[in-house]
């Protein structure tokens, strides 16, 4: 088999280059929320189902976002799936500084007092049950307790460093 890479144009890695691939590589979006003395939120890129039984999904949050103090204590998290009508709401809660729960925000208290966003695709209440250092970030591993899937519409995507839309 006749390899098509050119290996010459590899270099070590450095935080450009991992940043370069992961751009290439298109995720889902997901806003997770939590309740402390007042709501966090934060967009997320890097949910994933862990196992089916019991159901756990992880996700990580950098150590220095201002959602993690909450986090960091968090008994009970939000993940909501976002859909390709909610790029605005994808930006805020990615932009530094954003009022993430102002008037432009639907949301009431779910489950467990957790911020649940209006209009998701879908969204789960997880209990945390893990919180691994990785890095400049903590990976959190959340067992599912109540959600739904009733929204309905084509997830967002972030591919490129910027929001997509599901092309067929």
């Amino acid at each position: 088999m006749t390899a098509t890479h050119d290996l010459g144009t590899s270099r070590p890695t450095t935080s450009d280059l991992f940043r370069s691939v992961f751009r290439r590589h298109a995720s889902g979006v997901a806003v997770i929320t939590a309740q402390g003395t007042r709501p966090v939120g934060f967009t997320a890129t890097s949910l994933a189902s862990v196992a089916a039984e019991p159901p756990l999904l992880s996700f990580g949050v950098g150590t220095g976002s201002s959602s993690w103090p909450v986090l960091s204590d968090a008994e009970y998290v939000g993940v909501h799936v976002l859909g390709e009508h909610q790029r605005e709401l994808a930006a805020t809660f990615a932009r530094s500084g954003a009022d993430r729960f102002g008037p432009a925000t639907g949301w009431c208290s779910g489950p467990q007092g957790v911020p649940v966003l209006d209009g998701v695709l879908a969204w789960l209440v997880c209990r945390v049950v893990a919180r691994i250092p990785a890095g400049d970030h903590r990976v959190l591993i959340g067992e599912v307790t109540t959600g739904t899937a009733a929204g309905t519409g084509r997830p967002l995507l972030y591919h490129q460093g910027r929001f997509n839309a599901l092309r067929d």
